[in-house]
């Protein structure tokens, strides 16, 4: 079914004998944040020479509200990406050095010609294809669900959406919601769905609640868009 939507070393420091008595013993990490260390999640964000910026940003920073530990990548040779609208992005790390990492998502923001260098990156391939054998999420909106995912296969028997301009390029059930959310896989439209998008991620890697959580102090967005959260 588918929705649209140190230790000091021995011998350097004495402990006075008034204190031998008193052993210091190391504090236990709270279950709250052992709790919350263990539900962390960790998405990969690719981007390249001419990414869709409000896309990127947007996804990166509603994730990490959320407290999800998102890696922005960079498919180019260089950690700054100039993006579709000129804009420079530096990333945390490259693409090929993700390729043993674990990803509880793959998310790929849209632009052109930002669609075309991430499907042309073999290590984002080899990532993606790991993603989805391993049943792992992914997602992908404007042009890189027709560009990026749909040429590799990932896209097929699956309900999926893309910018107006590459729909048709789907191999795959395209439909017109303006964010498509079927099994494991995340689609949407292009920049001005980007918050429904990220809100979906969201709700797809904890629930509704933390969707509604994340969602409620960007006051910017009006209850139409919110889509529910």
């Amino acid at each position: 079914m588918f929705s649209s939507f140190a230790v000091p070393s021995r011998g350097f420091i004495k402990t006075p004998v008034h204190l031998r008595s008193r052993a210091i013993r190391p504090r236990s990490t709270p279950a709250a944040l052992v709790t919350a260390m263990a539900s962390a999640k960790r998405v990969l964000v690719p981007i390249g020479t001419g990414s869709e910026e409000m896309e990127a940003s947007i996804m990166v920073d509603v994730l990490r509200r959320a407290g999800v530990e998102v890696v922005v990548a960079s498919v180019e040779d260089t950690l700054q990406c100039e993006m579709s609208r000129k804009m420079k992005f530096v990333a945390d790390c490259f693409v090929k050095d993700c390729e043993d990492g674990e990803f509880d998502m793959v998310a790929l923001p849209g632009g052109m010609p930002g669609a075309e260098r991430l499907r042309d990156c073999a290590s984002l391939q080899t990532i993606l294809k790991k993603q989805a054998d391993a049943k792992k999420a992914y997602a992908a909106m404007c042009a890189s669900p027709a560009v990026v995912l749909s040429p590799q296969g990932l896209l097929n028997g699956v309900a999926a959406t893309a910018h107006p301009a590459f729909s048709d390029k789907i191999e795959g059930d395209s439909v017109s919601g303006r964010v498509v959310i079927d099994g494991n896989v995340i689609t949407s439209r292009g920049p001005g769905t980007a918050f429904e998008f990220a809100l979906a991620m969201v709700e797809y890697l904890y629930d509704k609640e933390k969707a509604k959580e994340v969602a409620g102090p960007m006051v910017r967005i009006s209850s139409r868009l919110l889509c529910g959260f």
